[in-house]
C-alpha cells in the first residue's frame, strides 16, 4: 500500500509519519522544497506563485501535473484524483489544508462530496499539529481514537440520524438531538462505534 503525503498551500504543517510519495499542491510544492522535504509530484494551476518560483518547481525533478486555472476541480481534488488513478489503494494524508481562504478550507473538509473521491473517502485524512480529520461512509464503523488527541467531533453531510457508541457522550435514539456537528466529545480509551444510515461522517479529532 502506498502512503502519500500531500502538501497544500494553507498554513504550513510539517508532514508527520512515514510516506512513500510526497505531493505538492500548487504553492505547497514550493513549501516542501523550501522546508527540505522530498517532492515527487507537483500538481495544480500554480496561480499562487511567481514565474521564478514555478521554474524552481519545474527544475526540482518532480513529476509535474499542470492544469488550467479554469477548471471544475480544486487543486487538492485534482491531486487526489491523480493519486487514486495511479494508486487506487493509496492512503492519502493532506497537510497545509487549514487556514487561508475559507472556501478552500470548506472544500477540503468536504472532499468526499466529490463523486469521484467518494469511493476513496476512508483513505483520505487531513492533519496538522492539533487536528486530524477522517471520513466514514454509510454503514456501521468501529475505530480507536488517537491517544494524543483530546476531543472528538462528528459531522454528517446530510440529515442522517447519527449514532455514537463508546465515547464519553453517546448519541442514541434514547437521547437523540439534531445538530450539524456534535462537538466536544471525548474518547474514554475504548473502541468507538458510529452508525450512519446515509451519506458520510466527518470525524474530527483535536487538541488545544
Amino acid at each position: 500500500m502506498i502512503r502519500a503525503a500531500l502538501m497544500a498551500g494553507g498554513d504550513y504543517s510539517p508532514p508527520r509519519g512515514d510516506f512513500d510519495i510526497y505531493i505538492g499542491i500548487d504553492r505547497g510544492a514550493l513549501k516542501l522544497l523550501e522546508e527540505g522535504w522530498q517532492l515527487d509530484w507537483a500538481v495544480g494551476d500554480f496561480d499562487s506563485i511567481s514565474d521564478a518560483e514555478f521554474e524552481t518547481i519545474k527544475h526540482s525533478g518532480a513529476t509535474l501535473y499542470s492544469s488550467s486555472a479554469e477548471k471544475d476541480d480544486t487543486d487538492t481534488e485534482l491531486a487526489l484524483k491523480h493519486l487514486f488513478a495511479q494508486y487506487p489503494q493509496a492512503e492519502a494524508t493532506l497537510f497545509g489544508v487549514f487556514g487561508g481562504r475559507m472556501d478552500h478550507l470548506l472544500s477540503n473538509v468536504f472532499l468526499p462530496s466529490d463523486p469521484e473521491l467518494a469511493p476513496f473517502m476512508s483513505q483520505i485524512h487531513l492533519a496538522d499539529e492539533t487536528n486530524y480529520i477522517s471520513y466514514l461512509p454509510q454503514g456501521k464503523h468501529t475505530f480507536q481514537a488517537q491517544s494524543e488527541m483530546t476531543y472528538l467531533a462528528f459531522m454528517t453531510d446530510d440529515e442522517a440520524v447519527l449514532t455514537i457508541l463508546g465515547a464519553k457522550y453517546d448519541l442514541t435514539a434514547a437521547n437523540y438531538f439534531k445538530k450539524k456537528i456534535y462537538s466536544s466529545n471525548e474518547s474514554i480509551g475504548q473502541p468507538i462505534t458510529v452508525v450512519i444510515p446515509s451519506g458520510y461522517v466527518v470525524v474530527i479529532e483535536s487538541k488545544d
